[in-house]
């Protein structure tokens, strides 16, 4: 399964700038990527978010929603009502895009077209508008909302500001991911070293010393470690061998005679002379019950005023008989979620408490 983190105020291309450097040898900058697009259920939007960890993959998944708004016009004129759907870009490696998209195929039966993404017209005068070639990419869409020929954009897909969505493979998956890719020839994951071309006169004679890869080190650190601690073992166990060690002669002890003191009388009491003393009987006093203080409760933490209002609006939502997956649709779900992105507050294991109780 994958690890998804959120990103704000970032574009897909500035992540792809910025992946080696930020997830080091994990990113592969020769394997062989490819932009999707993705139309689900405005409702729904959350699950998209979150899909990457659920999802086995060998390359992270960069992924950003864009919303229609002066566009709107363009796609309503194809037959498509874009508020009743989220518009996710999401670009993935092409070995990885049987598994990101194989549950909504095989458990949603969601549908699969082309689309071509195309500049805005300059008629329309947007003020961030940027010229950039058609292209036409895959489109994978709920079974419920129609097709589209063409989506339009006032810039590149991979420019698109906002939110963006990373799911980070786990190890192993990333090791599976570049054993595939050499496989299919897609890509390789192995990191290239700088070759300098040299004469053979000017090769040097001494032999180049063979630098192993890091799982090789690991062995022989595992091999060294082993091989010394079952060498100390056989050390230790020479040496704590028991040995027989002849013992010195025991000498006979001698009786030594020491006189008792006058008037003592070397007959041992019968024991029928012997006294026993009771106990007294003690009273128990006030001092001795002394209550156990009980442990105080601790405080719990206070309350931020937007997970209050988001706790208020999915109770009021629930007591008044909505579905929890129509709540989304409420016009004041976006805005609670947006502040509480702002915020740092996590509203999906809330709304998940919540709806089960």
């Amino acid at each position: 399964m994958g690890i998804t983190a959120m990103i704000p105020d970032m574009t897909i291309g500035q992540l792809q700038n910025e992946a080696e450097a930020r997830w080091g040898e994990i990113w592969d900058q020769d394997a062989a990527r490819m932009l999707i697009l993705v139309i689900c259920p405005r409702k729904e939007r959350k699950l998209l978010e979150l899909h990457g960890d659920m999802v086995e993959h060998g390359q992270p998944v960069l992924t950003v929603f864009h919303r229609p708004r002066q566009e709107a016009p363009l796609l309503e004129e194809q037959g498509f009502n874009p508020r009743d759907a989220s518009f996710q870009f999401v670009q993935v490696a092409t070995p990885d895009l049987g598994p990101w998209m194989q549950h909504f195929i095989s458990n949603e039966n969601w549908l699969r077209n082309s689309v071509e993404i195309t500049s805005v017209p300059f008629t329309m005068d947007m003020p961030s508008q940027r010229p950039f070639e058609t292209e036409r990419v895959l489109c994978f869409r709920h079974p419920s909302l129609p097709a589209l020929e063409r989506y339009y954009l006032p810039f590149p897909p991979t420019s698109i500001p906002g939110k963006c969505f990373v799911s980070l493979p786990r190890r192993q998956a990333a090791e599976l991911a570049r054993q595939q890719a050499e496989v299919l020839g897609v890509g390789r994951l192995e990191k290239k070293s700088k070759i300098t071309q040299m004469k053979p006169s000017e090769m040097p004679v001494t032999p180049v010393p063979v630098v192993a890869d890091s799982n090789e080190k690991m062995d022989d650190m595992v091999n060294d470690f082993s091989s010394n601690m079952l060498e100390g073992m056989t050390n230790d166990a020479q040496v704590n061998v028991p040995r027989q060690v002849a013992l010195p002669p025991q000498e006979e002890p001698e009786h030594v005679f020491v006189p008792l003191p006058p008037g003592a009388s070397s007959e041992q009491p019968e024991p029928e002379a012997l006294t026993t003393v009771e106990p007294e009987h003690v009273e128990p006093t006030d001092s001795d019950n002394v209550p156990i203080p009980e442990p105080e409760p601790e405080p719990e933490p206070e309350m931020s005023n937007v997970e209050r209002e988001f706790r208020e609006l999915v109770t009021g939502l629930l007591a008044a008989g909505v579905d929890p997956k129509d709540m989304m649709d409420d016009p004041r779900w976006e805005d609670l979620t947006e502040r509480a992105a702002a915020e740092g507050f996590e509203t999906w294991p809330v709304f998940l408490q919540l709806a089960a109780m």
